[in-house]
C-alpha cells in the first residue's frame, strides 16, 4: 500500500501550526529536523492525511496542510488504520507507527472554529528508525515486513 507525501511541515515552536517548506530531513530517533517536536519520545512525527483535512474543508473551514500541526502531510493512505508497529518507507528513511490519534488536553483554534478536529482521531504519531531527506511528492510506502 503506499501514497504520496503532499507537505512537509515544520514550526519553531509547540501549540502552533506549521508551515509547508516543501522538504527536510528525517533525523533518526529524533524526529524532522528544525522543528519544535523533534526528539519527543514516540511522537518524533506527526503525519495527518489530506483526505482528513478535505473533511474539515468541508465543514467550511480554510484549513491547509501543516494546520493541524503535523509534519507530514500524505495522500492515498488510511493512516487511522494502521496499527501501531506499522513500518513505512520513505525513500530511504523508515518510519514505525508509535501512536494513532492523541488527546488534545486544550481545545485548539480549528476545533472552536468547526466545532470538530480530526487530528485527535486521525493523525498518527511515528519513530524514525532510519533517517534521510523527504520532499514533497515522495511516495510513502506501508511495508508488510521490514
Amino acid at each position: 500500500m503506499q501514497g504520496k507525501i503532499v507537505a512537509v511541515c515544520t514550526s519553531k515552536n509547540k501549540g502552533e501550526r506549521k508551515q509547508n517548506v516543501g522538504q527536510g530531513t528525517l533525523l533518526p530517533e529524533q524526529g524532522l529536523q528544525g522543528d519544535a517536536h523533534a526528539g519527543f519520545q514516540h511522537r518524533q512525527v506527526s503525519l495527518l492525511a489530506l483526505e482528513s483535512i478535505e473533511k474539515m474543508r468541508q465543514k467550511g473551514l480554510d484549513v491547509h496542510p501543516g494546520d493541524f500541526a503535523e509534519n507530514l502531510t500524505t495522500e492515498g493512505l488510511e493512516l487511522p488504520s494502521l496499527p501501531i508497529g506499522t513500518k513505512m518507507t520513505i525513500g530511504d528513511c523508515l518510519l514505525e507507527v508509535s501512536q494513532i490519534g492523541k488527546e488534545c488536553h486544550n481545545r485548539c483554534n480549528i476545533y472552536y472554529q468547526a466545532g470538530d478536529c480530526v487530528m485527535p482521531r486521525e493523525g498518527i504519531f511515528a519513530i524514525v528508525r532510519k533517517g534521510g531527506p523527504v520532499k514533497t511528492g515522495d511516495t510513502i510506502e506501508v511495508k508488510a515486513d521490514v
